[in-house]
């Protein structure tokens, strides 16, 4: 079995034991050395499994650091997707695909590095029900599988997410750069607020096991609702 299958064989092992509860909130993971004999891989195996989780953001490392994206309080998951994160929260969110196209950027393709210069854009606005805007995000991803088919047939299930995975693209690490931005007047216009209202800004580049392009996406973010913090910690 090649490498990287047993360091994803680690990986979606562990992230079950974590998520049916075996592994509690708090509580440390078995040794590197006890993993390594338990699944019959080498420590480095285990040691690149546990960082994939760490991306993930269901372990802390010793030392380790990561960024979190709250609304009202509610910590986001960016595995399931924001608006059924921002759902479980308890608050009711529209969102409004503004774009979804296709476009060949070989630009892009350089800096991004990724496998082919064709990709899919989607612009997506998030409102409160009842409320006025609260994120703009624009998402660029690879044109492939279903993500190819989604400019004429839609999103699955009208979420990038879900239309991710079914494109096989399984995110297992990502980059993210935050910083304070005055809206400019387009923005500020589908925003509903004055130009120049400082927003959050971030950009989220994401990537398979293997190093492989999976979406850039560049969010401004009500800082009424959104916060962003960073977590410290150690092995669990």
């Amino acid at each position: 079995m090649p490498v990287s299958s047993k360091r994803r064989l680690v990986a979606d092992a562990l992230r079950d034991a974590i998520a049916t509860g075996r592994y509690r909130a708090g509580e440390r993971l078995p040794g590197e050395q006890d993993l390594a004999e338990r699944f019959a891989v080498s420590r480095g195996t285990v040691r690149a499994a546990l960082a994939d989780l760490a991306d993930l953001e269901y372990i802390a490392t010793r030392g380790g650091v990561g960024s979190v994206v709250t609304f009202d309080g509610a910590t986001l998951d960016p595995r399931g997707g924001w608006a059924r994160s921002i759902a479980a929260s308890g608050t009711e969110v529209t969102t409004r695909i503004l774009r979804l196209e296709r476009s060949d950027d070989p630009r892009l393709q350089t800096e991004l590095d990724a496998a082919e210069s064709t990709f899919v854009a989607v612009d997506r606005l998030r409102s409160v029900v009842g409320g006025r805007p609260v994120s703009l995000e624009r998402s660029v991803v690879p044109s492939v599988g279903r993500l190819a088919a989604a400019a004429t047939d839609g999103l699955v299930d009208d979420s990038l997410t879900a239309t991710i995975a079914e494109a096989g693209l399984v995110p297992a690490s990502a980059e993210q750069w935050i910083d304070v931005a005055p809206l400019e007047v387009d923005d500020a216009v589908l925003l509903d607020r004055p130009a120049g209202t400082p927003f959050l800004r971030s950009r989220r580049v994401s990537r398979t096991a293997e190093g492989a392009f999976v979406e850039r996406v560049d969010s401004l973010l009500d800082p009424d609702r959104f916060r962003m913090h960073m977590r410290f910690g150690t092995a669990r």
